[in-house]
């Protein structure tokens, strides 16, 4: 096996040949349409919580953390990432 390469991915190829396959300029749209709804909901007698975040939450994070919090009562939470990765050679 040469230096640098993963066994059944063969051997790395240069720098200067990654550069003719790179995306350039290309301008990324990305859109996420969350289309979620509530409706014919009712509470009663309900009693609600608190919500906290300690100072070491996020301490052993790693990634993309997301936090999503609530204390109310027939909520419909909705969230989305969209993450658009750049690799330069």
């Amino acid at each position: 096996m040469q230096q640098g390469s993963v066994d059944a991915f063969g051997a790395p190829v240069s720098a200067d040949t990654l550069k003719r396959y790179s995306g350039g300029a290309i301008t990324v749209n990305s859109t996420q349409a969350i289309t979620g709804t509530v409706s014919n909901d009712s509470a009663s007698q309900v009693v609600t919580g608190n919500n906290a975040i300690t100072g070491d939450a996020f301490s052993s994070a790693s990634g993309l953390p997301s936090v999503i919090q609530n204390s109310g009562n027939n909520v419909l939470i909705q969230n989305g990432v969209i993450v658009n990765v750049e690799m330069k050679p």
